[in-house]
């Protein structure tokens, strides 16, 4: 058995058909996109050396440097076929092996109940000798077996598709038609393009929020809100960045849209619409970290994670493009997971950010258009799943406002985000949402179903890089449901100026103290404020 064999053999009894190792790092195991619990520690580049002896051969290493990113094939032993892509980072290089969609390989084994109650893995040692000290957890000894018999095996001799292998720099994107096309293997699309992985390494490294793209132009971030150009290097032609197939290329001659999840090795996840428009398709990446944040690490002006403890209702996080709401959705969901004994289920258009289960809890993820057809059929399917709580991407019509309230209704903890500047107009949409005859039962509903509204900004520092988010904290108690109940929305905002002591905070009070704090400029604040005369209130005081 090659030295690689035995952990991509753990990797295929977890589920997983994707595994990746990097220099430094604790290896992690991918089941189409979703983690999976390896308790394996950091590895050395010697280590990781051994492992991929007679894979990463002098010339291909060559290649590497050369490109930054280089791509192989790799037959295991009794385990199939894999496609091998390194990339090289400041800190050294990562391999990523991902099972064929065909194959033997594209029937891996389904994880055991032992090493899906595992915990995530931490970074322990850089040595095989440092294995020893590893605790004992569950899956934890069969994984470091593993790693112990993949640095001490001496290594086999390269496979006949190995020793005839041409190794070759990341070709541009091709025609679906040239891909696999195993509905399990585009969960996530693998995209191996080595300019694209350096522009959003270097996006990452700007802390930059996006990255545009179009054919003829400069790529673009947008970095604290602001855009700049990212180098001089123009983009001949999108579908050699994105692969394109033939329904989708269709979608888009017809004047359409795409949502794309993309996995980008080197460079991590992106979300990425891509439309068409007079100059040709363009495309706005989005780009992810891997896991959701916790809730502290938001920086919020005031806590409202006491919200995930409901045991039913709406919460809704407000607010326009950019301005966080799945950022702080994931965080109140990642923190239900771990609070609560739930049952989680999510749909996302596309899947953003990673959620890790915890002992007793479990986590269902659907993507729309993928596991879904539209967000009304995926939510129905969702009410017979036996959920605890719903995570929905966006409430983006009437069918799935009235499921949504339903399901809040019927003893479900519903998140989700709506595009809307504030509390009390988040509520209006929705009623708006409906027609006439039927507006005064969904002011009944929601006066009876709505707990919270979460409206936020990000607003730039005044000094320093970066943005603070600035909220409005919307809590639905007997006074806020007479008002919803009675249409007198137009009143809520006294009620968020005067009901500090329960929990709610008004956007202009959260802008006047970041800027009495120092935090953000007056001009920004004013900026981002619903009621100029409320914040210049607040800010005299």
């Amino acid at each position: 058995m090659a030295g690689i064999d035995g952990l991509l053999k753990l990797a295929q009894q977890q589920g997983a058909n994707e595994l990746r190792l990097a220099v430094g790092q604790s290896p992690k195991m991918f089941a189409f996109g979703e983690p999976k619990r390896l308790s394996i520690p950091a590895i050395s580049e010697p280590t990781l050396r051994t492992l991929l002896e007679g894979i990463l051969t002098p010339q291909l290493e060559q290649q590497l440097h050369e490109h930054h990113g280089v791509e192989t094939s790799y037959e295991a032993r009794s385990l199939g076929s894999y496609r091998v892509v390194f990339t090289e980072h400041s800190s050294g290089f990562e391999a990523i092996f991902i099972m064929a969609a065909t194959g033997a390989a594209a029937t891996h084994a389904p994880a055991s109940e032992a090493s899906e109650r595992t915990h995530a893995a931490k970074g322990m040692g850089t040595s095989p000798s440092e294995l020893q000290a590893v605790p004992a957890r569950v899956g934890g000894p069969t994984a470091r077996a593993a790693l112990e018999d993949a640095v001490t095996a001496p290594p086999a001799p390269a496979s006949p598709s190995i020793a005839g292998a041409r190794a070759r720099a990341p070709s541009p994107l091709r025609s679906s038609a040239d891909q696999p096309t195993d509905a399990a293997a585009e969960r996530v699309r693998a995209v191996n393009n080595a300019r694209l992985a350096s522009w959003l390494r270097q996006a990452t490294a700007m802390r930059a929020s996006d990255l545009h793209l179009a054919q003829g132009e400069c790529p673009c971030v947008r970095v604290d809100g602001a855009l700049q150009q990212l180098d001089n290097h123009i983009v001949d032609d999108l579908a050699e960045v994105i692969v394109f197939d033939a329904e989708q290329v269709a979608s888009l001659g017809r004047g359409g849209s795409l949502d794309l999840a993309l996995e980008v090795p080197g460079a991590g996840r992106v979300r990425a619409h891509v439309y068409a428009t007079d100059s040709g398709p363009v495309a706005a990446l989005r780009l992810l970290p891997r896991a959701a944040p916790t809730f502290s690490a938001l920086n919020m002006p005031c806590n409202f994670d006491d919200l995930v403890e409901l045991p039913h209702g709406l919460v809704l996080v407000c607010g326009a493009a950019g301005s966080g709401k799945s950022t702080t959705l994931a965080a109140l969901a990642q923190d239900a997971l771990r609070r609560r004994s739930i049952v989680l289920i999510t749909l996302e258009d596309p899947i953003e950010y990673g959620l890790v289960a915890s002992a007793t809890s479990l986590v269902r993820r659907r993507q729309v258009g993928r596991d879904a057809p539209d967000f009304a059929t995926g939510l129905r399917d969702a009410l017979r799943a036996d959920p605890d709580v719903l995570l929905l991407g966006e409430l983006r019509d009437r069918e799935t406002m009235t499921l949504a309230l339903t399901a809040a209704e019927t003893g479900h903890l519903v998140l989700a985000s709506l595009h809307s500047r504030g509390a009390a107009s988040a509520v209006e949409r929705m009623v708006d949402s409906f027609p006439a005859e039927q507006q005064a039962q969904v002011r009944l509903q929601l006066a009876e179903a709505l707990r919270a509204v979460i409206a936020q900004r990000l607003v730039p520092r005044h000094r320093g890089e970066g943005r603070l988010p600035a909220i409005e904290v919307l809590r639905v108690n007997r006074a806020v449901a007479s008002l919803i109940r009675e249409g007198k929305t137009a009143q809520i905002a006294s009620v968020l100026q005067s009901a500090k002591r329960e929990g709610m905070l008004a956007l202009e009070r959260s802008l006047a103290d970041r800027v009495h704090a120092g935090e953000i400029s007056r001009d920004d604040a004013v900026a981002a404020a619903n009621d100029v005369d409320a914040l210049s209130q607040f800010l005299g005081k």
